[in-house]
């Protein structure tokens, strides 16, 4: 696709440019798209303006001494409510009124879906269209009687006596009166008359008419602010506040339109969040219930401390709840419970299967206890005896100062040289250069394990008690219930354990502070404890990196929509001098965007930027799960992710991922393979993330972006140029930066084109030689593997004996018997022909009810042929019911000679096996009724291998057997009878899969029978009628086509002991088969070592081999920019929730090779996205 493909088609523009006037006027529908009455615009104005109509009847009232301010609220409110009522109810009667008139109508098909037909000014048609109505009844009684608050509360908002009390300015006045009931208006309408589609879309579903309610609180937020300012006395905060929010209000109807301001979901969960982790020093959740649930434990935490008098008890309050709440508690509670649930069900029975391996027993519970004793008496010990001094230069919190920042020092250079690149600019001299293979790699990153294991217990144990040594130093804390201490301690505790190595940072920034400013009258040290500055700190700290990251984004979409070829359109050079011209409004909004933590959005992913509305850090409202659309290739990420998910723990707990936070997002390689990875949560000891495989299957798109990310990490990790010192990162700017490469147990995927030797007329010329020696062998596993489960010879011979009854009825089909050439199929052998017959019938009750006993001879049945259209009766001795197969043969042969009635049907022989053990190895009965002529078993018993037969006998060792003939092997390979069974076995299948022919098969023949689909024939009906025995023939088939692909890989085999190395190599360590076979996902699953298959291409005529091989190998890992991603996520939201822009050819999904845009389309949680495969929350153990 080109770079100027439309961001919207035609049909999609028109859509919106009727939706956006819309949002913008909170409802009314002045764009249709066809042509309406007046009266329809008309009542959609009136409506508009009636809550200005009604607070203008109450100002007036106000303003001409009438009335006070408060009763005039009321008026207007009481007005309001009664007029959204009888809207609502109007609304009900209309539908009401169309249920009963819609029976008589005929709908016109013809009329666009979106048409309606007006009949009258006030007709239901009218009605239902400007009026919609609420879906439930609770919601038209709430939203009628909030219409009505609102109504009230703006009239007294919006006096003019009181705006001018404010600002002094007629002018100002009138314009804020004006402007302020507009927005008082476009809040009323979407609340009760008609909800308006929002920019700003978090939900794809509104559920319970949310969206409704979403205008009207931000007015009354504006309005509580108000109304605090007039009952409040002498506060020139809040006045001057009040006036700010005055003007901003006359704006809400264009933060609206623009989407700034959040949904109340989105809101309420982002508050949450952010309250989490800045205020009480918690980490972002990984579902909305875990947020929740956190929010209010530690709410009530900081809430308690303030209630305990004793300031030695705050400290040991703080530092303990500080550390319990930092751990996995989802994981300690499941593993709680099923402790309990096991130690229950133990008790009723103690062979109960058990569950999940939890990662939380009595070690960690030891570990845990002992750090938390440790903590708590070094805060109690430290804070008793030397937390009086005040702090100096030499005083004891200087000290840990001291010690906090040679620590961090060392953290952060141990972190940053266990990365491929320093800063991402510089590579790093200490990496190993050139790495390929998993031995190279662990030999030379073996130093670097040790850094990362020092940098682990630096991280875990010796930097967290140094930060509670110098809190609890603090001479904050002699200070009893301060709410700020409260907060700003409670916070630092906790986040001592939950984010360390960001408390490290904020607190050596803070004590650095200390150490250069002792100036007591400075704002800083008179006005602030340490807690507050620590979270001040914080919120600078994060508030920093955002606007960094978000610069970032914003420069890499403005250079390349340019430097790409591909992304330059007509508009390019306008949009990039707009944004160089206005490049301080840019910054502007890049700061607003940091400050609120909200993603800055990329329209289109085109250098046209605006502020997305801010939302929690997962992006998505819903919890991280495995909801993804799932599909053949699935099976390939579920079985490398538990192997990934040990190897990110090891690097995320030794550093070597960089700073990993909530909200990280890393890139994994391997191959054809892209896994997506997000950080959730962080905590103590634990990390939860989520992990996404991408398609397989690539498109162009997914191909271009693939192809950079390859270069980026071969460019990192395999290239030889890299001997210069500090050689640069040639890709910098791009928002993968490469961190190190992990060893994974996966499958390597080989693809080979076997051009050469499926097409070789010598390999196909040994093909069925060597089908017979590999059937032979699998029926002799077959029948040895089934003699395991019987007792001793005894009772083979029993079952033997009790298999051949002496009268037995004549039940098999007419090919039981093998065919002499000269004979033909006799009529005798074909059953009545009755009109119910179903000769097409695949499966048929009677096959169930007819259905022999194992080892029972089948004889042919006398069945009769009637003309079709003649009556005749039914012979006795014929069987009522017959197989799918009978009806079958009967069609085929109507067209056959007559043949001597009175010849007589023939029964197999009973088989007399010279060794009474012959039985443990005699193949089922009915598989040896194919129907194949006798000249053919005679032709068979030359080509048999009699010596390869002898050797497979003389390997079996019947050890199952508890009493055995010391010649048992040898009177088994004299058994001629035994021998005869396993050639008319053998013959039997070479007859389903080849015919009777001896042609060379060719190349599409032996590709067909590979994959089971050979044509139709007499010999293939019959061995599929047994599927046991098919199974098995396709078995050895597809094990001897494996053979002849390593014979002329490897050379000829040597002998029959290689041979038979070969076919338990194949048993045991392969799956031979299809992509898409069910086993094939299955044997992925299990982690069979290899995988082969055989495939078709028919465009290029090419036969190729797949093969997978389990090993391990290294999967190269990258850090993807964070704000690049939530940003191209809000964008993604935009489009396809506001604008509806599912075009699978749209601008936004193309590739962008910097950008990766089309990879993180595909990684957004569906409906969205449409990652193949997503876990669930994985709970990383760093310790």
């Amino acid at each position: 696709m080109g770079p100027d493909v439309p961001l919207l088609n035609d049909y999609k523009q028109e859509f919106f440019l009727k939706r956006f006037p819309q949002t913008v006027l909170g409802g009314p529908r002045f764009k249709l798209g066809y042509c309406a009455p007046p009266y329809i615009y008309v009542n959609q104005i009136i409506l508009f303006l009636t809550p200005w109509v009604w607070g203008g009847v109450g100002t007036l009232l106000y303003q001409l001494g009438v009335m006070k301010d408060y009763y005039t609220a009321a008026l207007s409110g009481g007005l309001m409510f009664v007029t959204a009522l009888i809207l609502q109810m109007t609304n009900l009667y209309a539908k009401q009124k169309t249920v009963t008139v819609e029976r008589m109508q005929i709908q016109n098909t013809l009329t666009d879906e979106d048409e309606f037909e007006f009949s009258s000014c006030v007709g239901s048609e009218t009605v239902k269209f400007i009026i919609p109505g609420k879906k439930y009844i609770i919601n038209t009684v709430f939203h009628s009687l909030l219409a009505g608050v609102l109504c009230g509360l703006g009239t007294w908002y919006l006096l003019p006596n009181r705006i001018t009390l404010l600002y002094s300015n007629i002018g100002g006045t009138v314009v804020i009166f004006v402007f302020g009931w507009v927005t008082i208006c476009i809040g009323e309408y979407s609340l009760i008359i008609n909800t308006a589609t929002e920019t700003a879309t978090f939900q794809a579903l509104d559920t319970y008419e949310i969206t409704a309610l979403m205008r009207p609180f931000y007015i009354f937020v504006f309005i509580a602010v108000d109304l605090a300012h007039r009952f409040a006395v002498n506060t020139p905060i809040l006045e001057q506040t009040n006036q700010i929010l005055h003007i901003i209000f006359l704006f809400l109807p264009f933060l609206w339109a623009m989407g700034i301001l959040p949904p109340l979901d989105a809101l309420f969960l982002w508050g949450m969040e952010q309250l989490l982790e800045f205020g009480l020093g918690g980490s972002p959740m990984s579902s909305n219930t875990k947020l929740l649930v956190m929010f209010l434990i530690s709410a009530g935490t900081a809430i308690a401390s303030y209630f305990i008098p004793s300031t030695l008890g705050v400290i040991l309050f703080m530092t303990g709840f500080g550390f319990i709440l930092s751990l996995n508690l989802s994981e300690i509670a499941f593993a709680f419970k099923h402790t309990m649930i096991s130690y229950l069900a133990s008790r009723r029975s103690k062979n109960m299967h058990r569950g999940l391996r939890v990662q939380f027993g009595w070690r960690e519970f030891i570990f845990y206890l002992a750090v938390l004793t440790f903590a708590l008496t070094e805060a109690g010990l430290l804070h008793q005896f030397a937390g009086f001094s005040p702090f100096s230069k030499a005083s004891p919190q200087a000290i840990a100062s001291y010690i906090l920042i040679i620590l961090l020092m060392i953290m952060w250079i141990l972190r940053e040289i266990q990365r491929v690149y320093l800063f991402g600019v510089f590579r790093n001299p200490f990496y190993p250069k050139d790495v390929r293979t998993v031995t190279v790699f662990m030999e030379k990153q073996r130093r670097l394990m040790k850094v990362g294991v020092v940098r682990r217990i630096l991280l875990t144990l010796v930097s967290p008690f140094a930060m509670i040594a110098f809190l609890s130093l603090d001479r904050s804390l002699q200070t009893l219930h301060s709410v700020s201490v409260c907060i700003g301690f409670t916070r630092i505790f906790r986040m001592v354990w939950q984010n360390t190595e960001n408390a490290l940072l904020d607190i050596v920034v803070v004590s650095i502070a200390q150490l250069l400013v002792f100036n007591p009258d400075l704002w800083w040290n008179r006005s602030l404890n340490t807690g507050i500055r620590l979270l001040l700190v914080g919120i600078l700290r994060d508030r920093l990196l955002q606007f960094v990251s978000k610069l970032q984004f914003a420069i890499a979409i403005l250079l390349t929509s340019w430097t790409e070829k591909k992304q330059r359109r007509k508009s390019t050079a306008t949009l990039i001098t707009l944004n160089v011209i206005f490049f301080p409004v840019l910054l502007t909004f890049i700061a607003i965007s940091a400050l609120l933590s909200s993603p800055l959005l990329p329209l289109f992913t085109l250098p046209v930027f605006l502020i997305g509305f801010p939302r929690p850090i997962r992006s998505w409202p819903g919890p991280a799960s495995a909801t993804a659309c799932v599909c053949s290739d699935t099976v390939y990420y579920q079985q490398m992710v538990p192997s990934l998910a040990v190897a990110l723990q090891s690097a995320l707990a030794a550093g070597s991922l960089g700073l990993s936070l909530p909200g990280s997002h890393y890139l994994c390689r391997f191959q054809d393979r892209l896994m997506w990875i997000l950080v959730l949560e962080k905590g103590f000891t634990y990390c939860g993330v989520n992990i996404k495989g991408l398609e397989l299957q690539e498109t162009s798109c997914h191909a271009a972006e693939a192809h950079r990310v390859d270069e980026i990490f071969e460019m990192a990790f395999e290239q030889q140029e890299h001997t210069k010192i500090l050689s640069p990162n040639h890709h910098f700017g791009h928002i993968l930066t490469p961190c190190t490469v992990l060893p994974v147990r996966l499958y390597s995927d080989a693809r080979n084109v076997l051009s050469g030797i499926i097409d070789s007329h010598e390999n196909l010329k040994h093909l069925k030689d060597d089908f017979i020696k590999v059937l032979v062998w699998m029926l002799i596993q077959y029948c040895y593997k089934k003699s395991k489960t019987w007792e001793s010879p005894g009772n083979a011979n029993k079952n033997k004996k009790g298999s051949f009854p002496e009268n037995q009825r004549s039940g098999a089909v007419g090919r039981s018997r093998p065919l002499r050439e000269e004979d033909s199929f006799s009529v005798d052998t074909i059953e009545d022909w009755t009109d119910d017959s179903d000769i097409f019938d695949l499966e048929s009750s009677s096959r169930m009810k007819d259905r022999k006993e194992p080892g029972q001879l089948e004889t042919t049945p006398k069945v009769h042929l009637s003309i079709p259209g003649s009556v005749e009766t039914q012979s006795q001795d014929v069987p009522q019911e017959m197989s799918p197969e009978d009806k079958l043969y009967r069609a085929i042969v109507l067209g056959l000679p007559a043949v001597d009635k009175g010849k007589q049907q023939e029964v197999l022989p009973q088989v007399e096996f010279s060794c009474s053990y012959s039985e443990l190895l005699s193949i089922p009965e009915e598989w040896r009724t194919a129907p194949v002529p006798s000249s053919k078993v005679n032709e068979m018993k030359q080509r048999f291998p009699e010596e390869w037969y002898r050797f497979i006998l003389s390997q079996l060792d019947f050890f199952h057997l508890k009493e055995k003939p010391s010649n048992l092997l040898e009177d088994l390979m004299k058994d001629k009878a035994l021998k005869d069974l396993y050639i008319h076995g053998v013959l039997s299948c070479c007859f389903g899969l080849f015919g009777l022919d001896n042609t060379v098969p060719a190349p599409s023949h032996v590709f067909r029978a590979y994959a089971g689909g050979i044509p139709w024939s007499v010999g293939l009906d019959w061995l599929t009628s047994k599927p046991e025995l098919f199974q098995l023939a396709l078995k050895a088939f597809r094990y001897t086509f494996k053979l002849m692909v390593d014979k002329a890989s490897l050379g000829p085999v040597e002998n029959f002991a290689e041979l038979v190395n070969y076919l338990e190599e194949y048993e045991s360590d392969w799956y031979i088969g299809l992509v898409s076979d069910l086993e094939w996902q299955q044997a992925v699953l299990q982690e069979k070592p290899y995988l082969f298959s055989l495939g078709h291409d028919p465009n290029m005529g090419i036969y190729t081999g797949r093969v997978l091989t389990l090993q391990e190998l290294l999967v190269q890992v990258g850090k993807l920019n964070d704000e690049a991603v939530r940003g191209q996520w809000a964008n993604l939201s935009w489009e396809l929730l506001y604008a509806t822009n599912d075009d699978e050819e749209r601008y936004s999904i193309q590739a962008h090779p910097v950008l990766l845009r089309n990879l993180t389309v595909q990684a957004a949680d569906p409906p969205l996205g449409y990652p193949i495969y997503s876990s669930e929350l994985l709970h990383l153990p760093l310790f």
